[in-house]
């Protein structure tokens, strides 16, 4: 009898832990280092073990969206910028789950022989094309070095990095992962003047999701959140096991570029004392107020823009009595029938 118990639990078991429900991310580039705690926790099961089925979507390369996949459903979470903020102070329900990035990992990119050393060098020197929602921090550091950026010179031909290499422009904005290192494979020497050097530390690669989603399927929006950090954590305790599980969606790089964006990120993502994800809103005010965003407006948005974990424990909690509940409502009946049954055989006997 104690047996047939034992294995009605676990086929019961089993049969509720293979109803998974589909969730898509959308990333904000093609697939590389940059999103591999995503790739761990889809590959390692934390994502299965949270009950989800994640399909992790690249963007296309010209085309990134992000947000109106998210504010469209089309996906209900996404991977964007720190301009995040303005967007949702503009009107857009976007609500901000974590900050992978400590800091922005853009930068711009400078010949080596180049006599760019520092912002204040960029007078009269031609630049790469760049707006003010993706990289607006490189245009602040240049705008606090007591630059005019409307008066530089705007480079925007179709071949940056060839016409980089040529000398065409001096300064191209890049992400220091990706372009400095096709520099380099083609014996071009350049160094990168960042953002973060000069103290702008703005939060980078930020998991968000619809002000709908999170508050409908607030649930949800935990289990995914809680799932994705464990797979950074694990990925940046486990590089290697991380790089090879991202080579897996990034098929187009080598395994050396992958350990070279690893090598270069780090220590955007790392900062002493802050968890991998961490958010503060005393950061973001510091974000609106650098960005010279309407401070009044912030304050009026931002209890709906930053995700709060503080109905977790009732969420824990509403869950288990569900699935105890989904379980007798299983199991209950098949019990007694188990018993029904023993008990017929006993009198046949």
């Amino acid at each position: 009898m104690l047996r047939c118990l034992i294995l009605l639990i676990f086929v019961c078991g089993s049969a509720y832990a293979t109803v998974l429900e589909p969730v898509t991310l959308q990333l904000k580039w093609v697939h590389q280092f940059q999103f591999a705690g995503y790739y761990v926790a889809k590959q390692k099961g934390f994502y299965r073990e949270a009950g989800l089925d994640v399909n992790i979507m690249p963007a296309q390369m010209h085309q990134p969206d992000e947000q109106f996949k998210v504010l469209t459903g089309q996906a209900q979470f996404g991977v964007t910028h720190s301009g995040l903020l303005e967007q949702r102070m503009s009107g857009k329900p976007l609500v901000a789950l974590a900050a992978v990035f400590q800091s922005s990992p853009y930068c711009w990119m400078v010949h080596a022989d180049s006599n760019i050393y520092s912002p204040k060098d960029f007078q009269g020197k031609r630049i790469s094309h760049l707006g003010r929602s993706e990289g607006a921090e490189l245009v602040l550091i240049l705008e606090r070095a007591g630059i005019d950026v409307s008066q530089l010179p705007i480079y925007s031909g179709m071949s940056p990095l060839q016409d980089f290499k040529m000398g065409k422009f001096d300064a191209l904005q890049v992400y220091i992962s990706n372009e400095p290192f096709k520099m380099a494979q083609q014996g071009i020497a350049t160094r990168q003047i960042c953002p973060k050097h000069y103290g702008i530390n703005v939060y980078a690669d930020i998991l968000f999701t619809s002000e709908d989603v999170y508050t409908y399927r607030p649930e949800l929006v935990a289990k995914f959140r809680s799932a994705s950090l464990r797979g950074w954590r694990y990925a940046l305790a486990n590089l290697d096991e991380a790089l090879q599980i991202t080579k897996l969606y990034a098929k187009q790089k080598s395994y050396e570029e992958l350990a070279n964006e690893a090598d270069k990120l780090l220590p955007f993502i790392k900062a002493p004392g802050i968890p991998v994800g961490n958010m503060s809103l005393a950061r973001w005010q510091w974000i609106a107020q650098l960005y010279h965003l309407d401070l009044v407006s912030f304050h009026e948005h931002k209890s709906a823009f930053l995700y709060s974990d503080s109905s977790k424990t009732e969420i824990n909690w509403s869950w288990m009595l569900i699935l105890a509940i989904v379980l007798s409502i299983l199991c209950v009946p098949m019990y007694i029938s188990l018993v029904l049954q023993r008990k017929s055989y006993s009198l046949q006997d």
